[in-house]
């Protein structure tokens, strides 16, 4: 090729480069609970309240449900389920609002808890697939389906022993399908078995089990786990639960690298996250008695400090590039603190419940509250409440951000907000 072809190439070469770049880095935005790697974190700049032409739409949803939304692409996963029958429904909607495809999973009702759902399992999304759980006393689903809605495989994982029903997420790890496994073996019934929890890994493309490393059992747990690099360069896994603290395990192998087992007293629900150089996880119960625990990670793991006043039991933290963290306690109380000491920047009550987890956007928090409001405040450390924006209908769910909008589910509908129109 002469030279002066190949320099009037360059440039479109470049720029073609860049754009496939730029498509695949938004494609990837939102594929599992909370974001990557579950940090709640992205770095879109949207509106503190949204209304007008800023609510791009809304789609009405089969059945109810709190999983939340991921995104690949142009196309948006979440599962519902009808309340009544808790037939399961895995939904496909497209970035413009229309339901692609929806495939429909007959199962069979059983008791869960008032607040739960038979659809609380957010799915984790890939280039090829997208994988969703959930239970009933007597089997525990685990199926891949395509993005056009062609299941790829489906596994059964076995009974499932609950107090509350099924509510926890599985995620990607290389070519890998990595989910925590934790079930109940206390306070059972006269008819109940004590669940066998475990970190299991399969095999993305086919579901076959890569490797199973069994857990302690106490009461079952709801935390998704999150990678963490350890201080020899291996990845490992971090994950919460009553039984054993915060704990890691190798995530090649599954092999068990180190736990804090004394972390907790009681459930934990909301997952672990990672700040400052130290792990945070949470822990409560309905009566009370939450704290939140800082962690210095490693073989000998120890207590940085922890933090009882106003602390999460449901939802999850989440920390911003400054060193700042935000604890939306489930009764409506949001605190800021200085993720390397605890130190408080301030406290105040933004709403009366949370059961979702918060997100930052840019410069900016958001949660919605259980009545459907979206609420956003200043990621700072001076309190300044920003906007409201009422979704008109109950929500347990998590936003998610990708391509420049956020969409955010309520029991039944999901709306995507901000972001130019389509």
């Amino acid at each position: 090729m002469p030279r002066t072809t190949r320099e009037r190439l360059r440039p479109v070469v470049f720029l073609a480069l860049a754009f496939l770049l730029i498509d695949s880095a938004g494609a990837q935005e939102w594929t599992r609970f909370r974001g990557p790697n579950g940090a709640g974190r992205s770095e879109t700049v949207l509106p503190a309240a949204f209304e007008g032409n800023q609510i791009n739409w809304v789609t009405k949803l089969p059945g109810i449900g709190h999983s939340s939304p991921v995104i690949w692409g142009d196309k948006v996963f979440l599962l519902s389920a009808d309340p009544k029958t808790a037939t399961r429904y895995v939904v496909c909607v497209d970035t413009k609002g229309k339901i692609q495809w929806t495939k429909e999973y007959t199962s069979e009702s059983h008791p869960i808890h008032v607040r739960s759902s038979f659809a609380s399992c957010t799915p984790v999304v890939d280039e090829s697939r997208v994988y969703v759980a959930w239970s009933t006393p007597k089997q525990t689903t685990l199926v891949a389906l395509s993005h056009d809605g062609t299941e790829a495989w489906q596994r059964d994982l076995g009974t499932w022993t609950s107090q509350h029903g099924f509510g926890t997420s599985p995620i990607r790890y290389k070519d890998m399908l990595i989910m925590f496994v934790s079930q109940q073996a206390e306070r059972l019934k006269p008819d109940e078995v004590a669940g066998e929890s475990s970190m299991l890994a399969l095999d993305a493309a086919t579901g076959e089990t890569r490797w199973q490393t069994p857990r302690k059992s106490i009461r079952v747990c709801y935390s998704v786990p999150f990678v963490h690099q350890g201080k020899d360069g291996r990845d490992e896994l971090i994950s919460c639960s009553t039984a054993e603290g915060i704990f890691a395990v190798d995530a090649e192998t599954g092999k068990p690298r180190w736990n804090y087992a004394d972390a907790f007293s009681m459930r934990t629900v909301g997952s672990p996250i990672e700040a400052g150089g130290l792990i945070f996880g949470s822990t409560g119960s309905g009566g009370g008695g939450n704290y939140v625990v800082a962690l210095k990670p490693g073989p000998e793991p120890e207590v940085a400090y922890q933090i009882k006043r106003n602390a999460p039991y449901v939802p999850t933290l989440v920390a911003d590039n400054s060193g700042l963290a935000y604890l939306w306690f489930d009764k409506g109380i949001v605190t800021c603190i200085d993720v390397k000491t605890g130190e408080e920047h301030w406290r105040e009550r933004v709403s009366s419940a949370f059961s979702g987890s918060p997100v930052i956007a840019g410069d900016k928090v958001y949660c919605m509250d259980e009545d459907g409001v979206l609420i956003a405040l200043a990621a700072s450390k001076e309190y300044k409440l920003l906007g409201k924006t009422d979704l008109k209908e109950p929500t347990r769910s998590t936003p998610a951000i990708a391509g420049g909008r956020m969409y955010a589910r309520t029991e039944s509908q999901l709306y995507s907000l901000g972001g130019p129109s389509s």
